[in-house]
């Protein structure tokens, strides 16, 4: 399958505070970890690897809007999948404003299949803001994204709610803005139990 021509699949919806949620333990300690995905995903796995859906220039949409990235403004929006052993782990969307891809994080425009978050978790200059979570129901658009790379389907009962879970966060990289937003796909590590065992890099 051509991955590019799904592209964009953005994901709109309704952002909250996790607090408001009941999720289980393990699911939580995925979308709370304020450290980096990039980093706990590569720990899980022999072959971690990013796949680029697409990226391009266009002004955000209100659905995407926050207070420091304003409805209207020019962004770059980037998707990617995470794979780990050939898995699709995590669908992100990224939006960076244009004003943000000044100095050394022009670079942040061209990162094609490197991961922006093993980037920015090395800037020391890094700031993450709170984190905010949202559930996804097979027909939305990441929903539709999952069946699409004809994911297996989880037991009954084994997705909360039987939906799809993401977060979103701004991080704020030598004093600009940037914002990131990650679903967890139907196989994902987020949705199973604590004692599966881990696989360690060799």
């Amino acid at each position: 399958m051509n991955l590019q021509t799904l592209f964009p699949v953005t994901i709109p919806s309704l952002w909250c505070e996790a607090q408001c949620c009941s999720l289980p333990e393990n699911l939580q300690s995925w979308l709370l970890d304020p450290n980096s995905l990039t980093a706990r995903l590569k720990s899980h796995c022999q072959q971690f690897r990013v796949e680029l859906l697409g990226q391009r220039i266009e002004r955000c949409q209100e659905n995407e809007a926050v207070a420091l990235i304003p409805k209207g403004e020019q962004v770059l929006v980037r998707e990617v999948l995470l794979f780990c052993d050939d898995i699709p782990q995590v669908f992100a969307r990224s939006l960076l404003p244009l004003s943000s891809l000044t100095g050394a994080e022009q670079a942040l425009a061209n990162l094609g299949s490197q991961s922006l978050g093993q980037v920015i978790f090395n800037n020391p200059s890094l700031e993450r803001q709170a984190i905010e979570v949202a559930e996804f129901d097979i027909n939305s658009s990441v929903g539709k994204l999952a069946k699409q790379l004809q994911l297996s389907v989880l037991p009954q009962g084994a997705l909360p709610q039987g939906k799809l879970w993401g977060r979103r966060s701004i991080f704020v990289l030598e004093n600009k803005p940037l914002m990131v937003a990650e679903v967890f796909l139907p196989n994902a590590f987020a949705y199973q139990s604590k004692t599966d065992s881990e696989c360690t890099n060799v």
